[in-house]
């Protein structure tokens, strides 16, 4: 079924009858069918699709969060479908970065410890740790909310703490669920100027969104429509 990629670990994520259903009371709701993706490393791909359309799911999926009911899905080289929830953490923690649509911030830790928490998580040295803390309050514009707590930043603080965190161990991949949805203009285009700046690095970036002007900076924009990916042209 790989057979066709000859180098397997030269593609970002792969998905090969890629379906995930869900079960609630013996009924059973197909969410995602049969989907085939090739994405490429550095590539900005972005899902569109209605709101209910299975954009999360997907994402869920490629950070190993959630499992397929079927088919395969190889990120980085692993397939995902057939490891353990302890390497899928570890796995997440070295590779993926996730911005959430709910931000998933931990109400209790400063920014900075909001950031620092998954360099912690890998076992980083102390010394890196604060240094990366630092360069990203610089480089998201937070560093005079850093010993702020979640609570007490504005919703485009929020995201961009989020994407602080999401970024602390330098992931090859973001993904990042509607980042600009709750956000006014104004912040919102510092998200999308963000999302700019990774690309230029060279960062594969995966976002669901309805935001044009991230469509417009994409590589490629894909809609989900009943369970389907389809070519969006924009």
């Amino acid at each position: 079924m790989l057979g066709e990629i000859r180098d397997i670990e030269e593609v970002a994520v792969l998905m090969r009858s890629l379906s995930k259903s869900y079960t609630i009371d013996d009924a059973a709701t197909e969410v995602l069918k049969d989907l085939n993706l090739q994405i490429s490393p550095s590539e900005f791909v972005v899902i569109c699709g209605a709101s209910g359309a299975g954009k999360t799911t997907l994402l869920n999926l490629i950070s190993g969060i959630d499992r397929p009911t079927s088919g395969r899905l190889i990120v980085f080289g692993e397939d995902l479908t057939e490891e353990s929830e302890d390497y899928l953490s570890d796995f997440r923690c070295q590779k993926i970065g996730f911005v959430f649509q709910a931000y998933n911030l931990v109400s209790t830790l400063t920014v900075a410890e909001n950031i620092a928490f998954p360099m912690e998580w890998t076992g980083k040295p102390a010394r890196e740790i604060v240094t990366r803390v630092l360069q990203l309050l610089v480089d998201l514009g937070i560093q005079h909310r850093q010993n702020y707590f979640p609570a007490q930043l504005s919703g485009g603080e929020q995201q961009r703490l989020a994407f602080a965190r999401a970024l602390a161990n330098d992931p090859p991949l973001l993904l990042a669920d509607e980042p600009t949805g709750n956000l006014d203009t104004i912040n919102a285009q510092k998200i999308i100027d963000i999302l700019g700046n990774l690309k230029k690095q060279g960062k594969t970036i995966i976002v669901s969104t309805h935001d044009a002007r991230i469509m417009q900076i994409a590589d490629r924009a894909l809609c989900l429509e009943d369970g389907v990916l389809r070519t969006n042209h924009v």
